[in-house]
This record gives structure tokens, sequence and C-alpha cells, in this order.
């Protein structure tokens, strides 16, 4: 599982560098400056739940059948839906989303505290 999340981490990452730049060259002419701090927001929060995530695959590799692996399986989802409402919003989605985006900054928050847990019982 610690690899699985490793490897979503890393793509979480391109995933996140890719939609930046989508957003600088693609969105920047075509998207209001509100929309845009949007796109920019859910880039950001998806690159920091790659980077933590990719940390916590590590460690769960180091640390196997700990509380790593739920912890970076829920910073995996967090950073997935915030990021993803956050986005969609920013292209045009319902404003309803919003209601939906707090779950993945809850979701991540979670898998960062579950893993200082887990780091402080080692």
């Amino acid at each position: 599982m610690a690899a699985f999340i490793l490897a979503l981490g890393a793509l979480w990452c391109a995933v996140a560098v890719a939609a930046g730049a989508f957003g600088a060259h693609a969105l920047a002419e075509r998207l209001d400056v509100r929309s845009l701090a949007l796109w920019e927001t859910a880039a950001r929060y998806l690159m920091y739940g790659g980077l933590g995530s990719t940390l916590v695959g590590i460690a769960g590799m180091q640390w196997p059948r700990t509380g790593f692996d739920l912890a970076g399986m829920a910073v995996l989802a967090g950073a997935a839906v915030f990021g993803g409402t956050v986005g969609a919003i920013a292209l045009g989605a319902p404003r309803w989303l919003g209601a939906i985006t707090p779950i993945g900054g809850l979701l991540m928050i979670a898998g960062f505290l579950v893993s200082a847990w887990t780091a402080l019982r080692l």
C-alpha cells in the first residue's frame, strides 16, 4: 500500500504542475481574476497533498503496517476532493460544489494528524 501511496502522491504532484502551467498559460486570458485565483489554489493544494502523501508513502515503506497507510490515503483523497472541487468551480461548475470542498480539507488535515500520531508512536 505504501508504494501505491507514494506513486499516487508523485502523480498528484505531476498533475499539480501541469494544472499550474495550464492555468498560467491557457486560462490566464479566459478566466476572471477570482476564478484564476481559485484555479491556482486548487493546483497548490493538489501539490500539498501530493508532496505530503509522497512523504507518508516513504514513511509507510520504512515502517509498514502502521497508521501511515491510512494517513496517506486520507491525504490523497482530501487533495483530490479539495483540488477537484475548487478547480471545477474555477471553470464554472455550480457553486454548491463549494459545500463539498471542506470535506477534502478535513481529510487532508486528518491524514496529516494521523501521520504525526503514527510517527510519535514509533
